[in-house]
């Protein structure tokens, strides 16, 4: 059962939310119809999902630093593997469209801020195999098990930045030349996912795709994704409730969409 404040977003959320035949932007159409609502099968699924299952079902335990949100952030604790994956990654129908999107858009260069176990850079990854991908992941234990799931999945083109994110992703952003890709899933709380979020903005362009996950989490993300929509770099944008989709396409007029997914 989602909490109460999520309940009561989700409610707003579907008030608003359009179907495709709601839909009048030619390019919001066609990634709706084409890539978001696409509901068969890729190859890349059950390989994901497979090792998904095995790793609920993974009853050994490591030793956890929490970066993140909350008032344990920064506490060091140990956690089973299974309640890592039951609880941090996210849910195979968002972790598809995120393969579907990298797919469809080909970008060059991802960031996945937030790696935990890899599930969801694996999608990313086998989105694009071409794509040079940078996972950021701040706990070096849970670092080391993403690692050797890349592995058993082949994904060679993954390379790892582990540490505290407030200081990897400056440093990285500055051996990239663009960014085609973010999915920004590090911390959930305003003020470090809006210092994310314009610290990459200086390495977009026109065509990139930036998604922002949990958009209502909390008041913090809450804020943080109505913002996000009011930056004068940002055109155009596509509310899923869970993730929200960014784009720069000056080309198109600046519209908001929310979309029923």
């Amino acid at each position: 059962m989602l909490p109460f404040h999520l309940a009561a977003n989700y409610l707003l959320y579907r008030l608003r939310a359009f179907k495709l035949h709601g839909v009048h932007s030619p390019f919001v159409f066609d990634l709706y119809h084409r890539v978001i609502r696409h509901d068969g099968d890729y190859y890349a699924y059950p390989l994901v999902e497979d090792l998904r299952a095995s790793l609920l079902f993974e009853d050994r335990t490591i030793p956890v630093t929490d970066f993140g949100a909350g008032p344990k952030a920064g506490l060091k604790k140990v956690r089973k593997i299974s309640y890592i994956t039951r609880t941090s990654a996210k849910p195979a129908k968002y972790a598809q469209l995120l393969f579907r999107l990298a797919a469809h858009f080909r970008p060059g260069t991802i960031f996945d801020l937030g790696t935990s176990l890899g599930l969801t850079t694996s999608y990313l990854a086998m989105g694009n195999k071409q794509a040079s991908v940078y996972t950021f992941e701040g706990c070096p234990s849970i670092a080391a098990e993403a690692k050797v799931n890349f592995k058993k999945l082949g994904l060679q083109h993954v390379q790892q930045v582990i540490g505290n994110l407030d200081d990897t992703l400056p440093k990285q952003l500055q051996e990239v030349k663009q960014l085609d890709f973010v999915f920004f899933d590090g911390n959930h709380r305003y003020e470090p996912t809006m210092r994310y979020f314009k610290a990459c903005l200086s390495k977009h362009h026109e065509y990139s795709v930036f998604v922002v996950d949990d958009l209502y989490w909390s008041a913090e993300m809450k804020r943080a994704w109505q913002e996000i929509k009011q930056h004068p770099e940002v055109c155009q944008t596509i509310d899923l409730f869970y993730i929200g989709l960014v784009f720069f396409r000056k080309t198109q007029p600046k519209e908001h969409f929310t979309l029923q997914y």
